[in-house]
């Protein structure tokens, strides 16, 4: 572990300091200037006690065919507790659509911040009236003002939002977080300020909340309501490396909430949208003795803009989010293979040879990447000239695409400013020349510092940005780095010191204030739990003379848990707000850029801060088009913000080489099919610190199963490339083997998602919603509807445990051997020996497979197909397959294939304008009670088929069907 050695005095933090990120952050030191960083003082004393807050009343309500628009107005005295009150608010409740209801809750006069529509485009004002037939309903009272959302066709049930004060705990209480002060609640009123905002709901006592992210929470993948009090979602992004409960790269205000009643055995799903860029607390607490939980949000600024889900599914609620924020952006065919990665591989022949090693141990390569080493001087949109020589670096990108390979490389966030009048960088001289960058107040280019020296950063805000950006992406493709897409790291913004700290200082030391991971005093010496270096030194071999290196597996650590707005508002503490969330780095300008750094047309940081990812996100999605025309970018970023996924994927950050790393990685997996990024994975193997064999073998079998699959580790760190060892070598082989098989399950279910908000990757509950057993279950999850994944998230064992929906019945099949699972009473324990991870198939499903896996997608694509049917019980089974050319953008030629089965007979109907070419050539048909007679496709009897009694399969071969048509299948 590496230490803070500078700047700890400027820490300061609620809860107790968390490790700090190694990449791309990787400092650990906070160097602050005061040059532009103004320190203002509040112009009123804040009582910061919301006791006397007097709530608002409702007047001069007038309703029309789509909604309502009411006025609110202070109700006494203001209490002006973290800023200055607002005596008159507007609310308009809008029935946008039968499952989509608004309410809108503003300061009349629209002074405060609010994300403009050209920044995230919203649907229009809804022309028809859905005020009688939407499930949901808008509820109030005048005096105190307060509301509540029911369920049209459930209206004596609990409201899934409640603000009433009835409903809510009487107050004062003391910390319902026993740590933390801030917990106290001496009141419930409506707060609306210049620099607070506070609105509580009531929730059913400890309640299925889900989503509310970017976050690793301890809880699980099911947010903490009750444990100890609660917990706290943060919103305020943060480069640093992936913390347990703490704040980090992105912000998703939007929770998935599922009430299932015992005594009906019926399930509800609904969801709750805050749209706001707001610093934030999102608490979720129940306070002891309590026969209530609760909600409370907690904004520094904005409005309160709240969207409601009616569901009443999770897929259908993670639909709905979808078709307010934008649906999921198509993903080329090639981007599902494998990736691989490495900060470390320091020049074009270092990673010319992972390449060739890849391919020399017969492990499928798809898309090879670079990391900062390949920057002349850290500078974006360069190449090293010695050791990543522009010409060279054409030549083997080019090669890559002879063998239908790919290549990215990143792309930082913070653009070099030059040391002097002598040094020549086009990126910035033309950036400055059209003035794409963010200004201190007082109009001066705001310098921060980051991996190349002193930086500026892009304001997505101003005009000229989008022009700039797309010519600098071109010039870089232009100057030999013919890339397929694009790494986006660093954009929390990430800074390395705090506020515009090159104002005047010595712009020629390009130095980064920290060691580098793997230089001279800063080795990297972390293991997996149960790996000792000391004892087995450093190779993180599975055995070393015959013996486990892994000495436990009970032991394994855990990390410590710890208008223009304000741009325009006079008297607003731009860099202290009153109220401190719980920014884990504590004051909100460390390791980012200050507050009151300004963007064009005026809006300053403090609003903007979480939307900045997403906006150079979207910057970079309309220059791939403009630049690739007709293909689907490729976008993997850091900071997320919600329509992000409209734009790119996500990684998970710099994780740890840790077994509960392992673990942690599926609950950000589905965290974010909730927040509609679904393409999205973690760093395989382990980012920090050292993995070791067993590891990294359990990983890459884990990831093969997730949308995003890329091997990436640190500088300095044990090199972890799947050919380094033989047991992760061939683990790699099958598992990757088995991916491309399912390559059309994938694409058809990111399909799904770009055309309807369908999530790919699901909890187990989503598909079996009256099964309170799993609720909680986030160490399994399913691919679509129909594929089960059990890994192995722990050392040294050679079983799983697994549960497995249906309670008797749903018949799961092995995904391999094709066996039935005998779980008669939810669960079994599996058999899982190193190199095999646990897939089962649902009963009822019909899976298009690839026949024959080649070393690349397109190699597999151009394969013959197979079909896998898996038949329940009551003789029946369908599935859908969704086939374009995989690279066209949007798509222009597609093909939906329907596969249905029945007793003794498979039907399959086909309609688009896409030609498929490859042909069906085998038929499995599990669950076949009885041996055939006779078998024929399409009334031609066919003699190539084998029945096997004792697993009920039937397996046609050599059949040759065309998917263009409809075909009936008989036995």
């Amino acid at each position: 572990m590496i230490f803070l050695t500078l700047g700890l005095c400027f820490v300061v933090a609620r809860l107790s300091f968390g490790v700090l990120g190694i990449h791309h952050l990787h400092s650990q030191d906070v160097l602050v200037s005061e040059a532009n960083y103004l320190a203002e003082s509040d112009p009123t004393t804040f009582s910061k006690n919301l006791s006397s807050c007097p709530g608002y009343s409702l007047h001069s309500l007038q309703e029309s065919k789509i909604g309502l628009i009411a006025q609110l107005s202070l109700s006494g005295p203001p209490c002006n507790a973290f800023g200055t009150d607002f005596e008159n608010l507007t609310i308009q409740v809008t029935y946008e659509t039968d499952s989509r209801l608004r309410v809108r809750i503003a300061d009349s006069g629209n002074k405060q911040f609010t994300i403009p529509e050209s920044i995230i485009a919203r649907p229009p004002p809804p022309t028809t009236s859905f005020t009688q037939s939407s499930d949901l309903v808008f509820n109030y009272e005048s005096s105190p003002f307060s509301f509540w959302i029911t369920r049209r066709s459930n209206p004596d049930a609990i409201p899934l939002f409640d603000t009433r004060l009835s409903s809510l705990p009487e107050t004062p209480l003391a910390p319902v977080i026993t740590d933390d002060t801030s917990t106290a609640l001496d009141g419930f009123p409506l707060v609306f300020e210049d620099q607070y905002l506070q609105l509580t709901s009531a929730l059913p006592l400890n309640t299925n909340i889900y989503g509310l992210g970017e976050v690793i929470a301890s809880s699980g993948f099911r947010r903490n309501v009750a444990s100890n009090g609660g917990s706290i979602q943060t919103l305020w992004a943060r480069d640093i490396a992936d913390p347990v409960d703490q704040n980090m790269y992105g912000n998703h205000p939007i929770y998935l909430e599922h009430r299932f009643n015992e005594t009906t055995n019926e399930a509800q799903s609904h969801g709750v949208f805050l749209f706001s860029s707001s610093g934030a607390d999102i608490l979720l607490l129940t306070p002891p003795g309590a026969s209530q939980s609760l909600i409370q949000y907690r904004m520094l600024g904005g409005v309160l803009d709240f969207y409601f889900f009616s569901g009443p599914s999770p897929h259908a609620v993670i639909e709905q989010y979808g078709a307010l924020v934008g649906l999921p952006s198509w993903i080329p065919s090639w981007a599902f293979g494998f990736h691989l990665c490495r900060w470390g591989y320091v020049s074009l022949n270092e990673t010319m040879q992972q390449v060739q090693a890849m391919r020399a141990a017969k492990i499928p390569l798809e898309v090879m990447w670079n990391d900062i080493d390949l920057y002349h001087a850290f500078r974006d949109f360069t190449s090293d000239p010695v050791s990543f020589p522009g010409d060279e670096m054409r030549a083997f990108i080019q090669e890559l695409a002879s063998n239908n390979q790919h290549y990215i490389p990143i792309l930082d966030a913070a653009i070099p400013h030059p040391t002097n009048v002598t040094d020549v960088y086009d990126p910035y001289i033309r950036g400055h020349e059209m003035g794409t960058f963010i200004k201190n107040p007082d109009g001066s280019e705001y310098i921060g510092e980051v991996w190349p020296g002193y930086t500026v950063f892009p304001d997505w805000f101003a005009s000229s940005t989008q022009g700039w950006w797309t010519e600098s992406l071109k010039n870089w493709s232009d100057g030999g780095v013919e890339y397929s897409g694009i790494w986006l790291d660093m954009n929390e913004i990430s800074s390395f010191c705090q506020g515009s700290c090159g104002t005047g200082a010595d712009l020629s030391n390009t130095s980064v204030p920290f060691l580098l991971p793997g230089d001279t005093g800063a080795p990297v010496i972390d293991y997996p739990e149960c790996y000792d270096a000391l004892v087995f030194g450093p190779s993180g071999n599975l055995t070393i003379n015959g013996t486990l290196t892994c000495t436990s597996n009970s032991t394994l650590s855990t990390l410590t848990k710890r208008g223009l707005g304000a741009g325009a508002e006079k008297g607003v503490n731009l860099n202290t707000p009153p109220y401190a969330i719980h920014n884990g780095a504590g004051d909100l300008s460390i390791n980012t850029l200050a507050t009151n750094a300004t963007h064009a047309g005026g809006f300053v940081e403090l609003d903007v801060h979480n939307m900045w990812g997403m906006m150079e996100e979207k910057a970079t999605h309309l220059a791939l088009q403009e630049l690739q025309p007709g293909k689907r970018p490729v976008i993997i970023a850091r900071s997320t913000f919600p329509s992000s996924g409209k734009w790119s994927g996500h990684w998970l950050g710099d994780n740890f080489s840790k077994w509960e790393y392992l673990y942690y990685n599926i609950q950000g997996i589905l965290q974010f099919q909730i927040f509609q990024i679904p393409f999205v994975g973690a760093d395989t193997c382990g980012f920090n610190g050292n993995t070791d064999e067993e590891l990294c073998n359990r990983w890459m079998q884990l990831s093969a199963f997730v949308p995003f699959y890329r091997n990436h580790n640190e500088r300095g760190a044990l090199s972890q490339e799947p050919y380094r060892w033989n047991s992760v070598a061939n683990a790699s082989r099958t598992a990757i083997a088995t991916r491309y098989t399912l390559l059309p399950y994938w694409t058809t279910l990111f399909a799904n998602a770009s055309l309807r908000g369908t999530p790919p990757v699901r909890a187990l509950w989503y598909e079996f919603p009256t099964e309170p057993e799993l609720f909680a279950v986030d160490k399994q999850f399913l691919v679509g509807g129909d594929i089960l994944v059990t890994p192995v998230l722990t050392p040294n064992v050679s079983t799983v445990e697994g549960h497995f929906p249906g309670r008797g019945q749903v018949t799961w099949r092995d995904f391999y051997t094709h066996a039935a699972v005998n779980a008669s009473n939810g669960t079994a324990t599996l058999s899982a020996p190193l190199g095999h991870i646990n897939v089962h198939i649902r009963g009822g499903s019909a899976l298009l497979l690839h026949a024959m896996p080649g070393y690349t997608t397109t190699e597999t694509r151009t394969g013959p197909f197979s079909l896998l049917v898996s038949l329940e019980s009551t003789e029946h089974a369908f599935g859908t397959a969704y086939i374009d050319d995989g690279i066209t953008n949007p798509p222009s030629e597609s093909r939906d294939i329907t596969f249905s089965a029945t007793t003794n007979q498979l039907h399959i109907s086909s309609d688009g304008n896409f030609n498929v070419e490859q042909t069906l050539q085998q038929i499995t048909i599990l669950g076949v009670n009885e041996r055939p007679v006779k078998v024929s496709v399409s009334r031609e009897n066919i003699e190539n088929w084998q029945f096997m009694s004792g697993l009920q399969k039937l397996v046609i071969s050599d059949v040759s069907i065309d998917l263009n048509s409809a075909q009936t299948v008989s036995w």
